[in-house]
């Protein structure tokens, strides 16, 4: 088949790469976002989608609204069967989305209907979900609420992070993407339509998000600074400055403390109480500093059992 691609981020990239290196499909040309200002220089740098097209000679368009009628226009003249879409970043209007043969085709990492929207991973493990996986999937207009074409399921481990998590599921992305397109074109696929009372949002991640709330069970805690791992990142604040904390597991016990109040200090790590158990500390970042295990924070801060330290 010809193929548009449409991607932007790093998930994008080895269902990208495994349409370039398949013998079946030919990449007529990518689209992603624009490019972005980074730092303080203000220095414009490609989406990691158009580094990867660059270097393999494809031919690059960055609409910043695919709406435009320019855009669609210029579209029309790229040679193309079927369009391929993986984590874009805009909503296709239904002349883009009917336009090629096969149509456009959404590689999408939950297992739909569950967590339609633009942070599936992490929400899956926020929620506690046991399992998660890829789902290819016909667009419509909607989102993420098209007729589903095939499905593969993973395991969400106990300490699954959303690094790991991506590690997983966007290499599976790329395996299933071409057993779909095979499966389109030979006519062995029969789409499934959505059990819509079943779906669940997957809403953007902020910043805010990542604000630890002592008040809440240390479960849902720990699951936060587990999906939040790669961005926003969980943090607190440690006597008036910002504490990142990369890594904690649960104590399921508690004590007559407030929520935030430490509880336990032992040589390697310390634990808070939460509004439901308890909260051990093992890799933290101090405002200005490196990222550091939980005994090196403790060789240069003081803590006391029973001392209000965290907000």
């Amino acid at each position: 088949m010809q193929v548009v691609f449409m991607g932007t981020p790093d998930f994008s990239i080895p269902v990208l790469e495994g349409l370039i290196s398949s013998e079946k499909h030919e990449v007529t040309a990518v689209i992603t976002q624009p490019d972005k200002a980074r730092g303080r220089s203000g220095k414009l740098t490609f989406t990691p989608v158009k580094q990867c097209a660059v270097e393999h000679d494809i031919p690059v368009y960055t609409p910043v609204r695919v709406k435009e009628k320019e855009f669609i226009d210029e579209l029309k003249n790229i040679p193309c069967d079927v369009i391929v879409v993986v984590a874009f970043g805009q909503i296709l209007p239904k002349e883009i989305l009917t336009m090629p043969k096969y149509g456009c085709v959404n590689v999408h990492a939950s297992l739909l209907p569950r967590w339609r929207g633009a942070a599936p991973m992490q929400w899956a493990i926020i929620s506690g979900d046991e399992t998660t996986g890829i789902t290819t999937m016909q667009m419509d207009e909607g989102l993420d609420t098209g007729d589903m074409l095939l499905k593969k399921s993973v395991k969400i481990e106990p300490d699954e992070t959303d690094e790991t998590l991506f590690n997983k599921l966007s290499p599976l992305g790329a395996k299933l993407l071409l057993e779909t397109l095979d499966g389109i074109e030979d006519g062995s696929i029969k789409p499934q339509k959505q059990d819509d009372s079943k779906s669940t949002y997957a809403k953007l991640l902020t910043k805010e998000l990542g604000r630890i709330d002592f008040t809440w069970e240390a479960v849902k805690i720990e699951r936060y600074i587990r999906a939040l791992n790669n961005w926003p990142n969980v943090y607190c604040s440690f006597k008036g400055k910002t504490l990142k904390v990369w890594k904690a597991s649960v104590v399921m016990s508690d004590s007559e403390y407030k929520p935030g109040t430490v509880v336990n200090v032992s040589k390697k790590s310390f634990t808070v109480q939460t509004g439901s158990g308890q909260l051990e500390f093992l890799e933290v970042q101090p405002e200005g500093k490196k990222r550091m295990d939980a005994a090196s924070f403790l060789n240069g801060n003081r803590l006391a059992v029973g001392e209000e330290a965290f907000m």
